[in-house]
Parts: C-alpha cells; sequence; structure tokens
C-alpha cells in the first residue's frame, strides 16, 4: 500500500505560479512513474505531466513551457511547478505514481483556481 500526500494548492491570479508537492511513503519499493492528473468542472480527467524514474519528463500541450515536473527520489516527492496560470488551469489535480507489478496509487487531489 502507498500513500500519496499533495499539498500547495490554492487561489492565484492570472499570470501567477504554484508549486505542488507529493510525497509518497508506505510500500514505495519499485517505483515507476510519478506525476498529476487534473480534473476541471464538467470535463474529464487528463494527463498533464508525468516522469519515469530515471527519465525524461512529459507533458500534456495546453502546460508545456509553462510547468514543470521534476522529482526528489531521495524524498520520495514529485512537484510540479506551475507558472503563468491561466484561468483554464483551474482544476483539482491528482497525483499518482505506479509500481512495477502493482496498481496505480491516487494522492487526494488539491484544489487549483486560477482567478482574477
Amino acid at each position: 500500500q502507498v500513500q500519496l500526500v499533495e499539498s500547495g494548492g490554492g487561489l492565484v491570479q492570472p499570470g501567477g505560479s504554484l508549486r505542488l508537492s507529493c510525497a509518497a511513503s508506505g510500500s514505495i519499493f519499485s517505483l515507476n512513474y510519478m506525476g498529476w492528473y487534473r480534473q476541471a468542472p464538467g470535463k474529464q480527467r487528463e494527463l498533464v505531466a508525468r516522469i519515469p524514474n530515471g527519465g525524461s519528463p512529459e507533458y500534456a500541450d495546453p502546460v508545456k513551457g509553462r510547468f514543470t515536473i521534476s522529482r526528489d527520489n531521495a524524498k520520495n516527492t514529485v512537484y510540479l511547478q506551475m507558472n503563468s496560470l491561466k484561468s483554464e488551469d483551474t482544476a483539482v489535480y491528482y497525483c499518482y505514481c505506479t509500481r512495477r507489478g502493482y496498481s496505480v496509487a491516487w494522492g487526494q487531489g488539491t484544489q487549483v483556481t486560477v482567478s482574477s
């Protein structure tokens, strides 16, 4: 069992920045991908960014050039730095991780609201 605890969400004006964190604990062996999905009201959940262990990050087109995903394996933590935020980025952001041979684990979600 892996537990993912998210933090860093909040209310920000357009053009502002937020940094999301997601710390994994519990049975954290064989961690592979870590990343972020988001879900806005009335929309499907979509992949925002992901990064494999020892690999390069990948981003959804709407956030390329604005968001940066990184991970600190010593802390079992993944981050999402969000710059130049737009109202379209408003959503609940969910951290996830994959483990080889096990089911996907999900964080509890953190609300990001971009509004003037």
